[in-house]
């Protein structure tokens, strides 16, 4: 397996964010743009030597201006490779599987970042019939060909939580995916777990269906093209690797952060998230490292993660999604060795 890092992410800033984060945001920024700025004078260096190369062809073999290649050339030209979705008029069975590529998944999201109340999002959710209790879909013309759990951590952004339904609604949808949605919410006082909150999301989500994959999905990532498929195919994957906050550049090769994706046989296999991770960050390298079996997470990782968990949930069921709340405290997720 290979990790794919695929499409743009839109990240939507909470209003409480630590001076820490600012400055680690802002430093990477000047290094991003340090990196651009190489990039451009590479490319800029490439085009003059080009141009010249040109130019002393077409002078030594016309006399005028009729050589094969132009003097002025556009290099803001897109070479983008022929498309492999299919056409409008593409005509579905339902006893036959939905395809990946869809005419519905026309690229570019137009994002509305503008804040939205969750009553707001349920009164235009409740339109549609096809959504279940629990914020559960499936496409009604064809078969899905994924089941696709999101699991979404929380605590406290409620101002960011209707806006990604909005928008991840209506492009799961048109990728015609079979999807449920799981926010599990962390009460207490106790420093931020992600990823012991997932551990306790996919233990909850397998009680629901027999899922072929899950994605770990932060709440203020917005995806900006509906042909980041959410499907299952070609895990693990990471979908958030084109980060406008980091001026759509991956940080450093083995960011799996933001948005990623295995399926449950993955999951289960690397004994899930280390619940060790308390505050942000790490987690999401930890798995990966998990995956790539490194040596020093191999060892972690039979010690903790979802053989160690234990948690007492109090589930409700919203239009939308499935809120799983837990206070969540170290003693829930002892490692004996280290």
């Amino acid at each position: 397996m290979t990790l794919l890092h695929t499409c743009f992410f839109f990240y939507f800033p909470s209003r409480k964010r630590s001076i820490t984060n600012i400055v680690n945001t802002y430093l990477f920024m000047m290094q991003a743009q340090g990196i651009m700025i190489r990039e451009n004078m590479r490319t800029i260096g490439a085009q003059v030597y080009e141009q010249v190369v040109r130019s002393a062809y077409a002078k030594r073999n016309s006399s005028g201006n009729d050589s094969d290649y132009p003097l002025d050339l556009n290099h803001n030209e897109t070479f983008l490779q022929t498309t492999t979705f299919l056409p409008e008029d593409f005509t579905y069975f339902p006893n036959n599987t939905c395809p990946e590529r869809l005419p519905s998944m026309k690229g570019p999201i137009d994002v509305n970042m503008s804040e939205i109340s969750m009553a707001e999002i349920h009164q235009f959710f409740s339109k549609d019939p096809t959504i279940r209790l629990g914020g559960h879909w499936k496409p009604r013309d064809c078969l899905p060909r994924w089941k696709v759990a999101i699991l979404i951590p929380f605590r406290n952004r409620y101002e960011h939580l209707p806006v990604l339904f909005r928008h991840l609604i209506p492009m799961l949808q048109r990728q015609h995916l079979q999807f449920a949605f799981y926010v599990i919410e962390q009460a207490g006082n106790q420093p931020f777990n992600r990823a012991m909150l997932f551990n306790v999301g996919f233990r909850e989500a397998m009680k629901d269906l027999d899922w072929d994959c899950l994605i770990f999905h932060d709440v203020d990532h917005i995806p900006e093209n509906d042909r980041n498929y959410y499907g299952c195919g070609q895990m693990p994957r990471h979908f958030a690797a084109k980060l406008d906050k980091y001026m759509y550049l991956l940080p450093y090769n083995e960011f799996f952060g933001g948005v990623s994706g295995l399926t449950v046989e993955q999951f289960q296999k690397i004994n899930g998230f280390p619940n060790a991770f308390w505050g942000w960050g790490g987690e999401d390298d930890d798995l990966w490292n998990r995956y790539a079996l490194l040596r020093k997470s191999k060892e972690r990782q039979d010690l903790d993660g979802l053989n160690n968990l234990n948690y007492f949930p109090n589930v409700t069921y919203n239009a939308l999604y499935k809120n799983i709340t837990v206070n969540l405290t170290p003693e829930l997720a002892l490692v004996n060795e280290y």
